[in-house]
């Protein structure tokens, strides 16, 4: 167990928290891993790809542009984060089917919901590589920390008070 509050109080020369409102969504209130990135225009497509491979315990990071329009992660792509070994994701956009998400084993940081899905594919995905948002820098392989309170970013694994990794 962690607490970003007291990540960010134990490491504050070494953590950034991200200084946007996330809501919370999925059966996991808190989760960690290495970050892995991805930036879309308002597409699932993307998402599902990046989402089909092996997570290894990684947090992807979606940057929809912050787009509160069309859903780009929903409970089928939540089931099969889960099933991959996800540990989470923090999205930079809205999510979809938030009820059957919170069945699900992960965890989700989400600007909010919606209805809405693209039925066209969009150009300009890009993974692997930074992201800024909120005030910080996600930069793939950083450690991102998510809890009910905040999105914290480390770029290395850190230790809380206690005697567990994270």
């Amino acid at each position: 167990m962690f607490s970003t509050s007291d990540l960010s109080d134990e490491h504050p020369d070494t953590t950034f928290v991200c200084q946007l409102q996330f809501r919370s969504f999925g059966l996991r209130e808190q989760f960690s891993g290495p970050c892995a990135t991805l930036r879309v225009q308002e597409d699932h497509r993307p998402v599902l790809r990046q989402l089909s491979a092996p997570g290894a315990g990684r947090v992807l990071v979606v940057d929809v542009g912050g787009s509160l329009r069309i859903g780009v992660f929903g409970d089928r792509l939540a089931a099969l984060a889960s099933a991959n070994g996800w540990a989470g994701l923090v999205i930079h956009g809205v999510i979809r089917d938030s009820k059957a998400v919170n069945g699900i084993d992960i965890g989700v940081k989400a600007l909010g919901t919606t209805a809405l899905r693209n039925a066209a594919e969009q150009p300009g995905a890009a993974d692997d590589i930074p992201l800024n948002f909120g005030n910080v820098t996600f930069r793939p392989g950083d450690w991102v920390y998510c809890d009910a309170d905040a999105v914290l970013i480390s770029p290395q694994p850190i230790r809380a008070g206690g005697p567990q990794d994270y």
